[in-house]
């Protein structure tokens, strides 16, 4: 059974870090690109950043470039997002998402063929 299962959300003051993990598991992991996207009320899911998937190479959004690094722990099935320098526009529910077809790092929601349920992350001010 594939599953993404997404950790490490929590209320945090603006200026703030966090860790999202995402364990994987039921699929082969090395063979997926995988990303964070973020869903906040009323607004469409976002891309945050990918990951290649022998984890060289990333993307991120320009909205947390600088700030969110992508990562990934293949011997453990893993994928991780550090948040630093958190602010109150970050605040959203975080979701982990595995690509299979994706030739490298991709933002776009619909190329992704697993999702987790989702962390929430909220950044006060």
């Amino acid at each position: 059974q594939v599953q993404l299962v997404e950790a490490g959300g929590g209320l945090v003051q603006a200026g703030g870090s966090l860790r999202l993990s995402c364990a994987a598991s039921g699929f082969p992991f090395t063979r997926y690109i995988m990303g964070w996207f973020r869903q906040a009320p009323g607004k469409e899911r976002e891309f945050v950043a990918s990951i290649s998937r022998s984890g060289d190479s990333t993307v991120d959004a320009e909205s947390v470039k600088g700030r969110f690094t992508i990562s990934r722990d293949n011997a453990k099935g893993w994928v991780y997002l550090w948040m630093n320098s958190l602010k109150p526009e970050d605040t959203a529910i975080y979701y982990c998402a595995a690509c299979e077809r994706c030739p490298l790092p991709s933002a776009r929601r619909y190329e992704y063929d697993e999702w987790g349920q989702g962390t929430q992350v909220t950044v006060s001010s």
